[in-house]
């Protein structure tokens, strides 16, 4: 699965306190931004400006980076004194620096923290603080069009028209900025409804112009221009239902030669509305928590802990396949959790004191209080608790679905964007209760919650791969569709030779939009709205 940049971050920097390196004169501070590509490998992604005398330096040039969710994006901001023209910074002095994740960086908006001259030394009194924007304008354009009358261009039938809107680039040339369905055999179409940016639309300038061409779609890539007409936001915005906006479809050429010529059809703008189109950085700026919940296999299908040969078996080097995904995707969403308190569960095990099949019972045995501190608790609570239970069976996913969908369904009762849920189960993949389960994730496609599963093992993950709605709309048993997709299926087995942080680029690509559309099916802005664009969130 390609990684895909959520949005664009500006970071605004400043500096207070910093030590002051030249001998009868301030420093002259510079912040540079550095990214971790792996080990002791770091990559410079911007610099700002070198600031004279200043030892509480405000810097103007704004840090631009690529943000992605489902990577850990280790950032350094090393401050140094410039004291040459010089790009290296080997030759300047060292004021302090300050290291942290992108993630911690838009989930607190506002981050201000001691620089440190290496791990452990302060660099004096010397402070940073980081203050994250997303750089694209949040507006969208929700457009219904409709046609009547168009030109008949095919000699065995009407015309198969679609339409085609274009702005002004940067260069003068036109770019297309939208194109809509084709719509067979029909001179009087009506589209459907679209939404698109308004940054994307018309680059965000009301009236900057636009023009729309209309054609007659062929199989063959010839399509035959009906017409085409020109207009701007200003303009299409005026459309409502009451008083919608009309265009006179016109082909040059034949207007041109023929005198009497009116158009070759009318396009009308049935309605226009501008609106907020939150992003997924709105919501977690705006104050979104992310509810992380483990579950975890531990039927007997996976083999005696004991052997080499179970899922469940600790390698020398203290880890499993189970271990691997719970720090790979936890190292990720506990960014998003201000409290890292994160409840986790085991399913398909004979738990103590009586020995009862469990299939959500706490990994810790505290069932008033399943939860772990932090990532390295839940793995500390597996390790504890693997020894204990029995591994039993069947495999039922619905329990756990269903336990994590009622803490989901309060939430959503608030009414508000202030909590989602994602619920990650590591399975080896042999489920008993699919039925259940369809019906499950149907019920919480309605909810703020999101269903990651990562296969284990070398079983056949068909069944896995069936709840995952890239694979068409999940409906139960009684035909009731999902409402949105929720789940993310990914093998494991996959990810055995890739770098660790693959699997959860992989595993969490999906989350953003799972949580932007939840939201914006029940049409709710963030707890916290962004301000005037580019927005500070």
């Amino acid at each position: 699965m390609a990684t895909e940049c959520v949005t664009k971050v500006e970071l605004s920097i400043s500096c207070q306190n910093l030590i002051d390196k030249d001998v009868g004169s301030k420093s002259d501070p510079l912040c540079v931004l550095l990214q971790n590509m792996g080990g002791d490998k770091w990559v410079e992604l911007d610099r700002t400006e070198k600031i004279k005398n200043c030892q509480d330096p405000e810097f103007s040039k704004k840090l631009h980076i690529d943000y992605y969710f489902e990577k850990v994006q280790n950032l350094k901001f090393g401050i140094y004194d410039i004291d040459n023209k010089s790009v290296d910074l080997s030759d300047d002095d060292y004021l302090g620096g300050f290291e942290c994740t992108l993630g911690q960086v838009v989930s607190s908006r506002k981050l201000i923290r001691p620089l440190e001259l290496k791990k452990g030394k302060p660099a004096g009194k010397g402070m940073i603080t980081i203050t994250a924007e997303e750089i694209n304008d949040n507006r969208c354009v929700v457009l219904e069009v409709e046609a009547r009358n168009l030109d008949k261009k095919d000699l065995f039938g009407k015309s198969d028209p679609f339409l085609e809107f274009f702005k002004q680039g940067q260069d003068g040339k036109l770019q297309l900025a939208y194109r809509t369905e084709v719509i067979k055999n029909n001179l009087n179409p009506c589209w459907k409804p679209f939404s698109v940016s308004l940054q994307t639309f018309c680059n965000s300038d009301l009236n900057k112009p636009i023009k729309v061409k209309c054609y007659d779609h062929d199989s063959d890539g010839s399509h035959d221009l009906i017409g085409v007409f020109d207009t701007s936001m200003s303009e299409v915005q005026k459309a409502s239902q009451t008083s919608p906006v009309e265009y006179d479809c016109i082909h040059p050429e034949k207007k041109q030669k023929k005198k009497n010529y009116k158009n070759s059809g009318v396009v009308k703008i049935k309605s226009c509305k501008i609106e907020a189109e939150y992003s997924f950085l709105d919501y977690i700026m705006g104050g979104c928590q992310i509810n992380f919940t483990v579950g975890i296999d531990f039927t007997g299908s996976n083999g005696d802990p004991r052997s080499p040969d179970s899922l469940h078996y600790m390698s020398p080097n203290g880890l499993n396949q189970y271990l691997s995904a719970i720090w790979s995707v936890g190292q990720v969403i506990q960014d998003y959790d201000t409290d890292k308190l994160f409840p986790a569960f085991g399913f398909g095990a004979q738990v103590p004191p009586n020995f009862q099949v469990s299939h959500e019972f706490a990994l810790n045995f505290n069932s008033n209080n399943p939860y772990c501190q932090g990532i390295q608790g839940i793995v500390e609570a597996y390790r504890m608790a693997l020894p204990q239970v029995k591994l039993y069976g069947p495999t039922n996913f619905s329990p756990i679905i269903n336990h994590v969908g009622r803490f989901a369904s309060s939430a959503a009762q608030q009414g508000n964007a202030s909590q989602y849920f994602v619920l990650l189960i590591i399975t080896d993949g042999e489920i008993t209760d699919l039925d259940q389960t369809r019906q499950s994730i149907v019920n919480c496609s309605r909810l703020p919650m999101s269903i990651i599963i990562i296969g284990v093992g070398q079983a056949d993950f068909k069944a896995m791969e069936f709840l995952d709605g890239d694979n068409g709309v999940l409906k139960s048993l009684t035909g009731e569709a999902a409402a949105r997709d929720i789940v993310q299926f990914v093998p494991f087995r996959n990810f055995e030779n890739a770098p660790k942080e693959a699997l959860a680029q992989s595993v969490l690509a999906e989350v953003p939009k799972q949580l932007v559309s939840y939201f914006k099916m029940l049409n709710l802005p963030p707890v916290q709205p962004p301000k005037q664009q580019p927005k500070a969130l």
